[in-house]
């Protein structure tokens, strides 16, 4: 694995050379660092992570402050409003066109968030999807809203049994996902999916960095972060959402926070509940996201503490 010598130029077939990859759970420290390397490197910052792309949880999803973004550029952070189902594929395309426009070129880029998928699928490619038609969509979205997604998914496992199997009936933006594919094209999502795209970044010149804290002091730093977010209006990004008379189902929705605080200012739960309640919600995304990290990142990720930034060369 190389450092990072040169500046973030791009090389052949749109990728990016010399991408700095800083992946990690939430409230490990990962978007300090990321302005640490940023700052000493004079690059730039690319959000990914799927939750702080949405505009209006600014607090809730811990983006950058106002003044963290005017120290370095900053891409990709409240741009879509909460009514997308924004997906990995849109951010693909969006990196692409950060590429298209020439904002990563002749600076580092440094990748930084909490979703996987994201930095796989810049890594690694991600297939082409069919075009779903407004109608197919409406459709079921629609069957979503009438039927529920336990019984969309045996629907799936009727029609596509294989890709029912990898997915949890809950798991409602999935199972309409792959119905939609399915409709749209003749053709099973997991078809789609084992076609890989063109990587976006240039492995042999990028750095991957990811952040494992301590369990114990990773849960401290949950529980203080999110009092710190109730500090900074957190109740009212809750309100501005539940004044968009939105799909519970959507996304941005099932930030974590949302549910908890909206449950409290309708009176089912008490506050201190309600906070309670957000806190174990992180606790236990952070869990799945460290053992996500664990076992789908490979030996050419270069695994940290908090607090090592200083100490690493580039």
């Amino acid at each position: 694995m190389s450092g990072i010598e040169n500046s973030g130029r791009q090389t052949g077939k749109g990728r990016v050379k010399d991408a700095i990859l800083i992946a990690g759970p939430t409230a490990s420290g990962k978007s300090a660092l990321a302005l640490d390397i940023a700052e000493r490197k004079g690059g730039v910052i690319v959000n990914t992570d799927s939750m702080q792309g949405y505009s209006v949880l600014n607090v809730l999803t811990a983006r950058p402050s106002a003044a963290e973004t005017a120290r370095v550029p900053h891409y990709l952070y409240g741009h879509v409003h909460p009514s997308t189902a924004y997906s990995t594929g849109a951010w693909l395309r969006d990196v692409t066109g950060l590429i298209a426009e020439g904002a990563l070129s002749g600076r580092p880029a440094v990748f930084v968030g909490g979703t996987g998928l994201y930095f796989r699928a810049l890594a690694e490619g991600i297939s082409d999807m069919p075009d779903i038609p407004p109608s197919v969509r409406e459709r079921w979205r629609y069957a979503l809203k009438e039927q529920g997604a336990e019984r969309l998914h045996r629907i799936l496992m009727r029609e596509d049994s294989a890709a029912a199997r990898q997915l949890r009936p809950t798991d409602s933006q999935r199972v309409v996902r792959a119905l939609e594919v399915l409709d749209a094209s003749g053709r099973s999502i997991l078809e789609w999916q084992a076609a890989r795209g063109q990587p976006l970044i240039d492995r042999d010149s990028a750095l991957f960095l990811v952040i494992e804290p301590d369990r114990g002091e990773l849960v401290a730093r949950i529980d203080a972060r999110f009092d710190q977010m109730l500090d900074k209006g957190a109740l009212d990004e809750v309100r501005q959402l539940m004044a968009l008379g939105l799909d519970p189902d959507l996304p941005a929705m099932k930030a974590i926070g949302v549910r908890e605080l909206q449950a409290a200012l309708a009176g089912q739960v008490s506050f201190a509940e309600a906070i309670e309640r957000a806190k174990i919600a992180t606790r236990q995304y952070a869990k799945r996201q460290t053992t996500w990290f664990r076992h789908q990142l490979g030996a050419d990720w270069r695994r940290l503490r908090p607090g090592d930034g200083p100490a690493i060369t580039i």
